[in-house]
């Protein structure tokens, strides 16, 4: 069956950092014909590029850690275990992005790099798409206060072992979208990254 969407009208609410748009529409129904019309309100974001940045020979993922307005009422509060990540402008490439970021937020540079996934991270609402990475570090080169003054950040790099990252995960400290695929992913493909990257260390 091919899925068809009538845009009847739209509008912008709102300009900032983000835009609300609201839409009036028709959409296809499984059963047949179109809904009635509905009007739906979406965030207006961005296309991020982010990276779990993994040394295969220690072993030891680079997470840094900020705050995150949408966090300020979380009961475990608003300073996120996160995976590096930047907004993709107009042009740019995104594995060309998390090399950069990977440097200006922890000071890695990033070697080899492998995809992950490309993820809507609320589609109900949000235009919002991030490109998700695995990236080879040396782990030994990351630490620090990281962060674009003129942005407003303020980015702190925890360097963790394989094992205390995955533990993070199901602990609950990692509980953002990228970073909980991202560490679903190593759990998965860490010995197979680890034979590929670093074929000298022993995994006995």
């Amino acid at each position: 069956m091919k899925y068809e969407v009538e845009i009847v009208e739209s509008k912008k609410l709102y300009q900032g950092f983000l835009g609300i748009n609201q839409f009036r529409i028709r959409h296809s129904l499984f059963a047949g014909g179109n809904s009635p019309e509905i009007i739906r309100e979406r965030v207006e974001s961005y296309q991020a590029a982010s990276v779990l940045l993994y040394d295969p020979v220690l072993d030891q993922v680079v997470m840094i850690e900020q705050f995150r307005i949408g966090a300020i009422d979380f009961p475990g509060g608003a300073w996120i275990l996160e995976v590096i990540g930047g907004i993709i402008d107009e042009g740019q490439e995104p594995e060309a992005v998390a090399r950069r970021e990977a440097l200006e937020e922890a000071g890695c540079q990033v070697e080899r790099i492998e995809p992950i996934c490309n993820l809507m991270v609320s589609p109900g609402y949000s235009t919002e798409r991030i490109f998700l990475y695995c990236g080879e570090v040396d782990a030994s080169s990351a630490g620090g206060i990281h962060g674009l003054e003129h942005e407003g950040e303020d980015i702190r790099v925890e360097i963790l072992s394989s094992d205390q990252v995955i533990a993070e995960l199901y602990g609950g400290r990692i509980n953002c979208t990228s970073a909980i695929i991202a560490v679903q992913w190593l759990v998965m493909n860490r010995d197979r990254l680890r034979r590929k990257w670093a074929p000298e260390v022993d995994l006995i």
